[in-house]
């Protein structure tokens, strides 16, 4: 035998190849010496063998080339890495988004279970982010945790009593039907919100008729022309409907802002294109940019042809804060046609359940902290902080994250990944491949058999209210009587081991008025608010 040959052999990736194949032939040979046990080996070893053919004739993956049959328990193994990572390998306390302490916290309440904890916190309370509530002497005994608050400005005919805590945007499409049916159903149980997302209004949402907030998004979708482009007749049909309660202009999403997006014509069923007004057979396109308006004093505009259509049903946007001065210029825009909107959901870059470029999740968009944070001193800066209710979104799922983000600005909260888990979600980061294992991110109809509606709905009910209910101990022990009394002087932030900060000396408020008396709180205000103008989303002059 050459030494080329030999070489050949001694390939150690090759060892199970060849082992494979010799049992093959010996399978064989047990079955012609009439031996039972070949015919049980054969099918298995012949497998084996056909598997390494083909590894060592494709030329897609080196690995499988220099390690026939092998080569796939590295691919088995990388493709079950986050469960492994999961249940095995992470801390507690480890958030990659989330923690395993923050996903059990959903579970327990959603199941109703126990959701309390022995021997203390497992949280290093003297690194640096770590946050508190500072709690009262006198403590108040808070009745009930059904906290609502009233959404619609002057403008508004119809405004919505509505809870601080609902279901934060997401899709028919991007979500299974029984996903989005359980979700609807546990809103209604408990009276509050489901956020339809830019999908707009399937027979889903409709079945059991909880509340709802449709998100109209670049491509019009449920109140588009043939053509894409936006149709009055179409969106006053759907906004008029008792179920929706406030209309959401979608400018952008904390998961991928300034990102369009596809879904390929092969994913496009029936029900999606019933759904969303679109043609079988064709891609469903999301544009980056909104055709209805162009300008800060349009898109107000727009806001108020949205509000009229509906009958006076409040009318807001959601975006995820980018360049300061097109927020700025969208103020303006607001002053100057008098046309505010009833509500701005403010999604921070950190949220997001739709599958996005890396360079977008990880580094596009501001965090929801200092997005919330401008939006609310600007408002209150113009003296209007009163006129429009702030919606926040971006990685909240317990009552602190609540508390938290409504000291520092927030009227309510929207959670989309919470909700998530309360349907059963594991986090297997595989919404994207329609192999969701647990039925709530896939069409597959097989696969979401899996969620089973009903009892699905009762967790989505159960971890709304529990977590409201935990939401009114925290807020009863601070002395106060409703969330939304919470203020930046009640968080307590450690800065470093051995420093602390009331986040209302940390960060810098407004104070009512200062934009229209010319004073500025940060450099971001000094720098860009004088350049932003109401009829572009430019800058008056160059940098």
């Amino acid at each position: 035998m050459s030494q080329a040959v030999l070489g050949y052999l001694k390939k150690e990736g090759y060892f199970a190849f060849y082992g494979c194949i010799a049992l093959t032939l010996f399978s064989i040979a047990l079955i012609f010496t009439g031996h039972l046990a070949g015919l049980l080996m054969l099918p298995v070893f012949g497998a084996l063998t056909i598997i390494g053919i083909r590894d060592v004739r494709q030329d897609k993956q080196s690995i499988r080339r220099n390690y026939p049959i092998l080569g796939h328990i590295r691919f088995f193994l990388e493709f079950i890495r986050p469960e492994i990572r999961q249940y095995f390998l992470e801390n507690d306390t480890e958030a990659a988004p989330f923690s395993r302490n923050q996903r059990s916290l959903v579970y327990q309440r959603a199941k109703n279970v126990v959701d309390k904890r022995a021997f203390g916190t497992q949280k290093d309370v003297y690194v640096a982010g770590h946050d508190w509530i500072n709690h009262s002497a006198v403590p108040v005994e808070v009745p009930e945790s059904d906290f609502r608050i009233t959404i619609g400005g002057m403008d508004c005919k119809q405004p919505y009593e509505a809870s601080i805590f609902n279901i934060s945007a997401m899709s028919f499409g991007a979500l299974s039907a029984n996903a989005v049916l359980a979700l609807n159903k546990g809103a209604k149980k408990g009276g509050f919100a489901h956020d339809t997302g830019e999908g707009s209004i399937s027979k889903y949402h409709k079945e059991h008729g909880g509340d709802l907030i449709w998100e109209i998004g670049s491509g019009y979708f449920g109140c588009r022309t043939p053509e894409g482009e936006f149709s009055p007749e179409r969106f006053k049909e759907n906004a008029c409907s008792p179920q929706v309660k406030m209309i959401e202009i979608k400018l952008s999403q904390g998961a991928k802002p300034g990102h369009g997006g596809v879904l390929p014509s092969a994913k496009v069923t029936a029900e999606i294109a019933e759904a969303r007004g679109v043609s079988m057979g064709q891609d469903c396109v999301s544009p980056a940019g909104h055709k209805a308006f162009s300008t800060p004093v349009e898109l107000c505009q727009f806001i108020g042809q949205l509000r009229e259509l509906s009958g006076g049903k409040p009318v807001g946007f959601k975006f995820c804060v980018g360049h300061p001065w097109e927020w700025f210029a969208i103020a303006k825009a607001m002053m100057e046609t008098g046309i505010k909107p009833d509500f701005i959901v403010v999604d921070g870059a950190e949220g997001g359940t739709g599958a996005a470029p890396v360079e977008f999740a990880d580094h596009v968009g501001a965090p929801l902290q200092e997005g919330l944070m401008l939006v609310h001193n600007t408002l209150i800066g113009l003296n209007i902080r009163e006129e429009i209710r702030l919606g926040a979104s971006g990685k909240i799922v317990s009552a602190f994250d609540i508390a938290r983000t409504m000291a520092i600005g927030a009227d309510w909260c929207n959670s989309a990944r919470g909700f998530m888990f309360s349907l059963g979600c594991i986090m297997a980061q595989a919404c994207h491949t329609g192999h969701c294992p647990t039925g709530v991110t896939t069409q597959d109809p097989i696969r979401q058999k899996a969620l089973v509606v009903q009892d699905k709905a009762e967790r989505v009910y159960n971890f709304h209210a529990n977590t409201l209910h935990a939401l009114a101990e925290l807020v009863a022990a601070a002395g106060l009587s409703h969330p939304i009394q919470l203020t930046p002087h009640h968080i307590v932030r450690r800065v470093s081991h051995n420093e602390i900060r009331l986040l209302s000396t940390l960060f810098k408020f407004s104070q009512p008025g200062d934009l229209l008396e010319g004073r500025y709180l940060t450099p971001v205000f000094e720098r860009y608010w004088d350049l932003a103008r109401a009829d572009s989303f430019s800058l008056s002059i160059g940098f």
